[in-house]
């Protein structure tokens, strides 16, 4: 018996694995025989803990999946707990995250018990993004060039739940073992998937209206983002900045004080920005963005895009080297 506990912050990611899990738990079994699945929204753990106790019937082992564990208070996993201090030698329970957070009391009784806590959460970028996009690469027994990695990691953006599916795409459309390269990949992608606000106001920040003005595309049809969405976003970027302008704060740990957080990154980029435009660049900043909140809100019948595009392209050109 081995007890599984998934989660993840992508559902599709999620789902995958989950998959993958049942096919290596089931192998050539009958799915229907083997595995009692709860996925609806009525179901209770005394239930899942009442089928994990049942033995096996015409199978060597039963399966039991629960998702949307996370819907559930301490106090309603008692059974589940229960059983996890007994269990059943036949039964392998998987338990998966989804409808909040899953109580702590949960994880440390599967860690406890020998079983297994997978998180399928994966980096929003950098090297383990890399490596992530080339395990499930490997999974799907395709080589990829180097530069189809980056090409999938920028393509991807935080849409990490694209990626088994473009990945089937190529390894349906790769004649042969040699590595896969960029230009057979490159007419296979569609429109690429969101990215994170922290690309949009970096590219803003840096002064790179074209970059911006892409990567406000990206937020807003690849990554299902209002142009409204987006305006929060902004005013949140350069509210901090305003909070900073005259506080007094010359230090990353001053200026997380007066942000009232507790990290320091946000806080060192919220000041470095502030310093950068200065009193006057950032009244400049809050008038525009003032004024596009009135245009999105249809004070001009301008489109919400061409809105949102203009005040990142005026955004941009308020950064020092942008000036003329």
């Amino acid at each position: 018996m081995t007890t599984y506990l998934l989660n993840g912050d992508d559902e599709s990611v999620l789902r995958t694995a989950v998959r993958e899990l049942l096919h290596q738990l089931v192998g050539d079994n009958d799915v229907s025989m083997m595995v009692d699945e709860y996925d609806d929204a009525d179901f209770t753990m005394q239930a899942v803990a009442d089928s994990a106790h049942t033995p096996p019937f015409l199978t060597d082992r039963r399966v039991v999946l629960a998702r949307n564990v996370g819907r559930f208070t301490a106090a309603d996993l008692e059974p589940i707990l229960a059983f996890l201090e007994n269990p059943l030698d036949s039964t392998d329970l998987v338990l998966v995250g989804g409808g909040g957070a899953i109580p702590k009391k949960l994880t440390d009784a599967v860690k406890a018990g020998g079983g297994e806590v997978r998180s399928t959460s994966v980096a929003p970028r950098g090297k383990d993004r890399a490596l992530w996009v080339r395990s499930r690469a490997a999974a799907k027994g395709i080589d990829l060039d180097d530069r189809v990695v980056a090409r999938l990691v920028d393509w991807l953006g935080e849409s990490s739940g694209a990626l088994d599916g473009i990945l089937d795409t190529i390894a349906s459309s790769h004649s042969g073992k040699s590595r896969v390269r960029l230009e057979e990949v490159e007419p296979l992608l569609g429109e690429a998937g969101g990215v994170p606000p922290w690309d949009l106001t970096d590219a803003i920040d840096r002064g790179d209206v074209s970059k911006a003005i892409e990567l406000l595309h990206r937020m807003v049809h690849g990554g299902s983002r209002h142009p409204l969405q987006v305006m929060a976003i902004l005013h949140g970027h350069y509210g901090k900045m305003a909070k900073l302008d005259g506080s007094g704060a010359n230090s990353q740990d001053a200026a997380a004080e007066v942000l009232g957080i507790k990290s320091g990154f946000p806080a060192k980029k919220a000041l470095e920005g502030s310093q950068r435009l200065g009193t006057d660049g950032l009244r400049r900043a809050i008038g525009l963005l003032a004024d596009a909140d009135l245009d999105l809100r249809g004070r001009t019948g301008l489109d919400e895009v061409v809105v949102a595009e203009v005040l990142v392209a005026r955004l941009a050109r308020l950064a020092p080297s942008r000036r003329r």
